[in-house]
């Protein structure tokens, strides 16, 4: 996918996430399709955390000169960090900060894509890498959710 392509994935990543989690009930949210698996509760609020961390990430690579971007435990964190709670809060985070995110995007120039810095577990990391990540990255745990509630 090119740039533009990349971008409208991103945009639409949010809606994307709202659709699937619908009008679910707690039942719903908290049902693992198998022994093991996120719920859909729990891919909200890792949703909420993974953008968050998607966030700085961006602006530490626009801003800094080559700074190491530093991988994080997602499964520590679901641990760790009350998964179990209400989603509302997490939602928001999520739409506010991809938001975000998207009108920076959309203000770059060329010379500021090509900024990079080095990610700890996979080495050279630049915007464009951030975005190939990132703009999928909703949608993906949005069809997970979907695949949930009908398991």
């Amino acid at each position: 996918m090119d740039r533009s392509e990349l971008l409208a994935r991103y945009r639409t990543g949010y809606a994307a996430v709202a659709d699937a989690l619908g009008e679910l009930s707690d039942a719903e949210l908290d049902h693992s399709p198998a022994p093991g698996e996120w719920t859909p509760r729990m891919v909200a609020h890792h949703l909420a955390d993974s953008e968050a961390t998607a966030f700085i990430r961006l602006r530490r690579l626009i801003a800094e000169e080559d700074p190491v971007i530093v991988g994080y435990d997602e499964a520590e964190f679901a641990r760790r960090l009350h998964y179990d709670r209400p989603i509302a809060a997490s939602l928001g985070v999520l739409r506010a900060v991809r938001q975000a995110s998207l009108e920076l995007l959309e203000s770059l120039g060329p010379d500021e894509w090509d900024r990079a810095g080095t990610h700890s577990d996979s080495g050279r990391y630049s915007v464009d890498d951030w975005l190939r990540i990132y703009a999928g990255h909703a949608r993906d745990h949005a069809a997970q959710i979907h695949a949930a509630v009908k398991g």
